[in-house]
């Protein structure tokens, strides 16, 4: 179990993380950016995961700019609600808070960033502005497609669902086939949130094989 601790961005600000540390000594460190649900049970627990798999977790509350402890389920109106605060927020000001978390990690080794929905765009901006990561792994994230033109500075991998919406799987294939120096997963069967054991739209094979394949991929760039 983590716990929460308090970071400061470079323009001052002060953000609430959840952080989960491993049992021994850490391979690296991993930044986890949470959906538009705020750092949740799912979140805590994915972090957890993480962390029992020998990686200092920091995961950032990245929707503190706008309002502090934002922690809701997958209702409908939770949805609609999550995605009022997101448009309000800046990604200049996101990727500060990305950093701020990114040097909490580090205190673990190399640092991979992996996010889903909301933190899935989040992680694909991270790779192209961000310094000091390893590698990157965004899922499914829906603001993608606006920012195709990001190249990532570090060795990235992208998930997506093909029966997705957010981003389709035509966008989906089209930053991929954009981007040859990435490497690319397309799930079928697998709709938005995916990963999610907590949403219906939970693949269980889906999940459980592009998080073997993020696995690995820490363990290739971070150790």
């Amino acid at each position: 179990m983590g716990k929460f601790i308090e970071l400061k961005a470079a323009d001052g600000h002060k953000l609430a993380a959840y952080f989960a540390e491993p049992a021994g000594k850490p391979r690296g460190g991993v930044v986890v950016i949470p959906e538009i649900f705020g750092v949740n049970s799912h979140i805590r627990q994915t972090s957890d995961g993480f962390a029992a798999d020998g990686y200092r977790a920091v995961s950032p509350a990245m929707f503190d700019r706008m309002q502090r402890n934002y922690d809701t389920g997958y209702s409908q109106p939770e949805i609609e609600a999550g995605r009022v605060i997101m448009q309000k927020l800046d990604w200049k000001q996101a990727m500060l808070d990305v950093e701020a978390a990114v040097g909490e990690a580090k205190k673990g080794g190399k640092v991979g960033i992996v996010g889903y929905c909301y933190g899935g765009t989040v992680t694909w901006l991270a790779a192209a502005r961000v310094s000091g990561l390893a590698c990157a792994v965004p899922y499914y994230g829906g603001g993608m497609p606006g920012f195709k033109a990001e190249k990532p500075r570090c060795p990235t991998m992208c998930n997506f669902g093909e029966l997705d919406q957010s981003p389709t799987l035509a966008q989906a294939k089209e930053i991929a086939a954009m981007h040859p120096e990435i490497s690319a997963h397309f799930y079928p069967g697998a709709g938005h949130g995916f990963n999610c054991d907590q949403r219906g739209s939970w693949n269980a094979e889906a999940a459980k094989l592009a998080r073997g394949r993020t696995i690995e991929f820490f363990r290739k760039h971070l150790g």
